[in-house]
Formats: structure tokens, C-alpha cells, sequence
């Protein structure tokens, strides 16, 4: 295993390639994850035109649009680590209503609840026609039980974690973690580009190099 620098067209590159390696006219679901200071939703973002120049339909969905009911996902508090790695997210929510939705019935819902007011956001469904890509974006996505094809991890060592988390959020500190302890989401994930420095990210590759 080694690290190779890489500009972040090549990691499109590398996503799409591995999008458009999965059989044909099946549905396809990809999580990019990362804490935030690492840009997840702007890579996610930067994937769906080249999705959709190669045909695919593109569902892109946030995962913060499918989080817990604020009543339960603040029980232990607003500033909980624990509570934030294993009961944010509705996985149940999410699984049922865009990732298994999109290859069982041909749609998804884009939304369910607002992340800061966790109402209900009353999005209708939109159709996944054959070979749906859903792109999503989160953190701490790894290891909840997400019905996903595909993950992307953008990775941080701990002391850049740590710098890059602002004060009010420090608290998230001790679930990212567990996270790396626990999940070990490097090993886990089918694409990892360490993005400690944001102007020079490194592929992890596994095998043969990569050139990208």
C-alpha cells in the first residue's frame, strides 16, 4: 500500500471508472466520506456531470437530509460523541427510501427531514430510471449498515483532524476517533485519498500505480 499524489480530476476519474466498471443497467450507490473539512459534498458534486455525460442518471442526496429526529438524536444532548458515530443518521430511513427504493421501485426520495429543524421536508419521489447512480455524501457514513455499492473515504490524520475541526466542534473529536479505531474506514473503503494537504491529495493505491 502506497500514497500517490493525485489533482482531484484524477480522483473523478478514478470514481467514474469505478461507476462505470459495475454490470451494466443495475443501479449503483456511492458514499463519499470524510470529515467535513475534507469536502465530501464537493466531490460528491463533481461527479454527476461526468456521471451523466456518460448516460447514467445521477440521484444526488445528502446524507445530513437524512438524519434522526432531532428527539432522538440529541436524547444524550446536542454535543453526545457517541451518540453522533452510532444514532445520527436514520439508516433505516435512508435505505428504505432512496437506496433500496432506487433498484426495487425505480425512485428515490431526495430529501426526509431538514437537518436543522429535523421536520419532515415533504419532498415527493423522483424516478431512478435503469442504471441510477446514487451519489451520496456524509460523514461517519462507514459501518452504520448504509445499503451502498461503492465508498469513497477522504481520509485525515489525527493531528489535521484535530487542526481543522473549529473549537465549537471539538466535542466531535472523540467520535471520529472511534471511528478510525473502531470502523478503520481506509481499510473498508474502495476508494481512500488522504487529503491532509488540500492542494495535493494522495491517491492510496493498493495495487499496480495508478497513474493518475
Amino acid at each position: 500500500m502506497r500514497a500517490e499524489p493525485v489533482t482531484f480530476d484524477g480522483v473523478v476519474a478514478r470514481v467514474v471508472g469505478l461507476v462505470l466498471a459495475q454490470p451494466a443497467g443495475r443501479p449503483v450507490r456511492l458514499v463519499v466520506d470524510g470529515h467535513p473539512s475534507t469536502g465530501p459534498a464537493e466531490l460528491a458534486d463533481a461527479l454527476v456531470a461526468p456521471l451523466r455525460v456518460t448516460g447514467r442518471p445521477v440521484a444526488r442526496v445528502r446524507v445530513l437530509d437524512f438524519l434522526r429526529a432531532r428527539s432522538l438524536r440529541l436524547e444524550r444532548g446536542r454535543r453526545d460523541p457517541d451518540a453522533l458515530l452510532d444514532e445520527w443518521i436514520d439508516v433505516d430511513g435512508l435505505n428504505r427510501e432512496v437506496l433500496r427504493a432506487v433498484v426495487e421501485q425505480g425512485r428515490y426520495l431526495p430529501t426526509l427531514r431538514d437537518p436543522g429543524s429535523g421536520r419532515s421536508t415533504r419532498a415527493g419521489y423522483e424516478p431512478a430510471p435503469p442504471g441510477t447512480v446514487v451519489v451520496l455524501d456524509g460523514s461517519l457514513t462507514i459501518g452504520v449498515g448504509l445499503d451502498v455499492d461503492l465508498v469513497v473515504h477522504l481520509a485525515l490524520q489525527p493531528a489535521t483532524e484535530t487542526r481543522r475541526t473549529p473549537l465549537d466542534d471539538a466535542w466531535t473529536l472523540a467520535a471520529y476517533s472511534r471511528y478510525r479505531h473502531e470502523v478503520a474506514p481506509e481499510r473498508r473503503a474502495d476508494v481512500v485519498v488522504r487529503f491532509d494537504h488540500p492542494g495535493r491529495p494522495a491517491l492510496v493505491v493498493r495495487g499496480p500505480s495508478a497513474n493518475l
